[in-house]
Formats: structure tokens, C-alpha cells, sequence
């Protein structure tokens, strides 16, 4: 029966940068699928005579590059110890990492990219618990839950799936069961949360499947975890399929397995998904490999599994200095504008600047990037319920706190054609009274700006109302009378064309300009 569920799909064997004649698994990566971190048991390491004979685990990385090849993998030392370490999950933008250590019964450690190196692993409590076995973790887009596996005491089954919730102190507590419609009185393992926010990728031997462990998928919508739903052959077979992960855009998929026609005992595969077909599925014969296969095309009828496009937006790029535009470090903060609320802080990497943001459909966004001895810069992203992926790459160029710098402040918004401000101006307000306040000998110009629509005398007086209602708040905030000005320039400073409606809309902007 579970034969004709499949899904159209090619899978390859990642190939022996990667792989090795030993065993190779836990495939961990990054939202964009460019970096991966896995588990090896290969040469390299001492043996483990008290286990199974084998060598102990090591983490290793690799490197996708635009040619789609993966780089020889390398060892990750400074999240190795003498005994077994396996990573578990990453951040989406990498920056982060849950590893288990064979410590204490099976324990979660976390751990910080800081000078592009991880710093010493630490307990990951209050997940850790000392009468259970921890395994396998997965962060939410926001980094405000992980999803962690656990056998400890009166769950539904043997492991079943978490959830953790971070706090205030910044601790992942208020540990949650995910309940009897994901977890079985079996096993559920090998837990992935997808960067949409809303779906789960996990195996389980519990499930309707086609023997051992499954890899199946469940979203959470409206309150309530949907109805697992198994993947299907050919990723799915009578064996035990393991440890799967996707990229953001739902377009190639990563696993374990130890099928025949591997390089060792255990290896990763690449998943790469063809999406809707018309009439028939196709799958290769033998091990289901597509390397030097045609693909088999089989005419009965079958159920096909589709793994739709998500509804997000990958936001990538990297953070410089405008004049000598070497990569700096930067404080990521990502708002929800309609509620006034900060979903989530992240960073730039310290030695690239480089930043990865999962932005999930259905809010108006948010983002502001500062450090210390520049100006903020924000951006903005409205992106409805219906919004389809897409990837944004960016150039983020901070202006340093001097005499003469200005920005484009994104998220200041006004009522149409008034000077009234809008709820979701509040974030961007906030930040910048918090400059202010940081930075007590400032004096700045606070501008206001339209398009060439209508008369100069209508812009101007409109354009300077704008700007005064920023000061306005600015001063019932407590800032200084006098180290506020502000100016209405109306249509004679346009920074795009007025021929388009993206470019008045350009135009129609408020700015924030260092003058003391």
C-alpha cells in the first residue's frame, strides 16, 4: 500500500567529500543549504571498545559552492571531546549549534560561532534531564523554540518529540509534550523544524509506514498539530530512513541511510524534489539512485506527495562599513510591526558580516541592524499570507555617528496624505530614542519628504508636518527640545524617479541626518 504513496523525487549519494567507508550521518544545515554539519564515525579518532567497537564520533563541516560541490569535509575541533559528540541541530543562519555528548545518560549542549569558531559547548538546561536521554534538536526560525527528543517519564511512548520555549533569562523552558497526533506509544525521532515556522520534519516507527523508521512531516496551524504525513517512497523503504533536513526553499533534501550501493556503513544522501508531474512518478530501479540512471517511469496509478514552495522570504547578505567597506558585526533585531513586538535578535557573523534571516509569510517586518559607533540601519518587509518564496540578497552599509551622516528611516509610516503616525512607526520610533538616549550629545535633523504628486506648497506643508509629528514623540519621550529640528522638504530632494509608483514611493520617506 505504502508503494503507491510516492513522491517525485531524484536521490543522490552526497558523494565522497562527505561520505566515507565509515559511517556517516546527522546531516545538519544552514536555511540557504550552502553549510552542513555532520556525525562521523571514520578513521581519526579512538575506538569506543566499550560500545560497539567502532571509532567514536566526530562532527565535521563541509562547504556547498555555486557549482553545487561540497568541500572536503573537515573536523570541527572545538566541539569534539575524547568521547562520542554528534551534532543534533543548527541555527538557520549557522551561527548556532545543539551537539549531544554521551555524558550523564545523553545530554544537549549548545554552543556560539564567535572569531568563526565555537565556543565551549554548555548544558543545554532545562532540556537536560538527568533520569532521560536527550536527542536530536531543531530551532525554530525565531530561535524561541527547540524541538528536542526525549524518553523521560510519562510521555506518550518511548522517545517522543518537545518542545521548549525560551524565557526571559534567556533559558529554553516550559518543556511541552507535542502530544498523541505526533507522538506514538513507539518512537519518534531525528526531529527538523523548517525555517516556515510552521512544519516539522521527523522519523518514526510508530506511524502508518513501509517498515523500521519513517521520515514523515506535520504543520502546526490554528493551535493544533496536523495529521503526520509519511513522505513516501522512494525516500521512504523497509529499512530505517533517518536524520532529514531541507533547505528553505523545499528543493533539496538531505538524510542517512544504509542502503546498498554506499561508500560505508552508514551514508548521507541528497534529496533532490521535481515537483507536480502530470501523469507518473519517477523513481530508479535497484538502490534508487540517479547517478548514471535514467529514470524509471511507471504508468499505474499513484498518489503522489508533494512538498509545496513555502510561503517565506530567506533574507541574506552581508553587514560593512559605507567608507571602507570591511564586514562589520551587527545586532539583528526582527519586529513584527503590526503588533509593536521584537520576535527575535540575531547577529552578523564577527568576521564576515554575514547574515541569514527566515522571514515566514503573513507579517509586516522589521529589520534593524546596529553597532556600536554607527547609525542604524532598517529595512522593511511587508509580506501577506499569500506571499511566495523568495530569496533577498543585501548590502547592508553602516554610517558611522558623524556630523553630516543620514539615513532613510524604512519603517516610519503615516496615515495617507496626513501627518498622522501609524502604529507600526512605533518600532522604528523606539530605536530611534534609543540612539538619542546612548548618544546624549547628539543633535539631529529629522526631514520629511514626498513624491512630486499634487502642489509645493501642499508637499511642503505636508512633509514638515510629518517630520514635526517624529519630533514630537521624540520629545514627549523625554529627548531635548533643542537637539531636534525639524525640516519639510517636500519634492525637491527626490532619491528615485517620479515617472514610477516605486519611485515616488521611494521618495515618500522620512530621514534622520546628524547635524551637531
Amino acid at each position: 500500500k505504502m508503494l503507491e504513496q510516492q513522491i517525485r523525487c531524484f536521490i543522490d549519494n552526497i558523494g565522497a567529500n562527505i561520505n566515507s567507508p565509515y559511517e556517516d550521518y546527522n546531516p545538519t544545515i544552514t536555511a540557504d543549504g550552502h553549510t552542513m554539519y555532520f556525525t562521523s564515525r571514520r578513521d581519526g579518532k579512538k575506538i569506543d571498545y566499550a560500545l560497539d567497537g567502532k571509532f567514536f564520533e566526530n562532527i565535521y563541516v563541509s562547504e556547498r559552492d555555486s557549482n553545487d560541490i561540497w568541500s572536503k569535509a573537515m573536523i570541527v575541533d572545538e566541539l569534539n571531546s575524547k568521547t562520542h559528540n554528534a551534532v543534533q541541530g543548527l541555527s538557520h543562519d549557522g551561527l548556532k549549534i545543539i551537539t549531544y555528548s554521551i555524558d550523564n545518560n545523553g545530554d544537549l549542549f549548545e554552543s556560539t560561532m564567535k572569531n568563526n569558531k565555537f565556543q565551549r559547548p554548555k548544558p543545554l538546561t532545562p532540556i537536560n534531564n538527568d533520569d532521560s536521554h536527550e536527542i536530536s534538536a531543531s530551532y525554530t526560525y525565531d530561535g524561541k523554540i527547540v524541538y528536542f527528543c526525549s524518553d523521560r517519564k510519562n510521555g506518550q511512548g518511548k522517545h517522543d518529540i518537545y518542545k521548549a520555549t525560551l524565557d526571559r533569562k534567556g533559558k529554553y523552558s516550559h518543556i511541552e509534550n507535542l502530544g498523541p497526533v505526533i507522538n506514538t506509544v513507539y518512537e519518534e525521532k531525528c526531529v527538523f523544524a523548517h525555517p516556515d515556522g510552521k512544519t516539522i520534519y521527523f522519523s518514526s516507527n510508530g506511524h502508518e509506514g513501509m517498515g523500521g523508521y519513517d521520515i514523515y512531516y506535520a504543520t502546526f496551524e490554528n493551535g493544533q498539530w496536523s495529521k503526520p504525513v509519511n513522505l513516501g517512497y522512494p525516500i521512504n523503504t523497509p529499512g530505517d530512513d533517518m536524520n532529514f533536513t531541507i533547505t528553505a526553499d523545499n528543493k533539496t533534501g538531505y538524510y542517512a541511510s544504509n542502503k546498498k550501493g554506499g561508500l560505508g556503513g552508514k551514508d548521507i544522501y541528497k534529496i533532490t524534489f521535481l515537483g507536480p508531474e502530470k501523469q507518473f512518478v519517477y523513481y530508479t530501479e535497484d538502490n534508487l539512485l540517479s547517478d548514471g540512471l535514467k529514470p524509471f517511469i511507471e504508468n499505474k496509478e499513484i498518489k503522489t506527495i508533494a512538498i509545496d514552495s513555502p510561503k517565506l522570504t530567506l533574507l541574506k547578505g552581508i553587514v560593512i562599513d559605507e567608507e571602507t567597506k570591511k564586514p562589520l558585526y551587527a545586532k539583528i533585531d526582527l519586529y513584527d510591526l503590526e503588533k509593536n513586538e521584537r520576535l527575535a535578535s540575531f547577529e552578523s557573523n564577527d568576521q564576515s558580516g554575514r547574515f541569514l534571516l527566515s522571514l515566514p509569510s503573513g507579517k509586516n517586518y522589521s529589520v534593524n541592524l546596529k553597532t556600536e559607533g554607527y547609525l542604524f540601519h532598517s529595512e522593511n518587509f511587508n509580506l501577506p499570507d499569500t506571499a511566495k518564496y523568495q530569496e533577498i540578497e543585501q548590502i547592508i552599509e553602516l554610517k558611522k555617528l558623524a556630523v553630516g551622516k543620514e539615513i532613510v528611516l524604512n519603517n516610519i509610516f503615516f496615515e495617507f496624505n496626513k501627518a498622522t503616525l501609524l502604529k507600526e512607526s512605533i518600532a522604528e520610533l523606539e530605536n530611534i530614542y534609543l540612539l538619542l538616549t546612548e548618544n546624549p550629545k547628539l543633535h539631529v535633523e529629522i526631514s520629511g519628504h514626498t513624491d512630486n504628486v499634487g502642489s509645493a506648497a501642499v508637499n511642503n506643508k505636508l512633509s514638515l508636518e510629518r517630520a514635526k509629528a517624529v519630533v514630537d514623540y521624540l520629545i514627549k519621550k523625554g529627548i531635548a527640545n533643542e537637539r531636534l529640528t525639524s525640516v519639510g522638504y517636500g519634492f525637491e530632494k527626490p532619491i528615485a524617479p517620479n515617472t514610477t509608483e516605486e519611485g515616488r514611493q521611494k521618495n515618500r520617506r522620512t530621514e534622520f541626518k546628524i547635524i551637531k
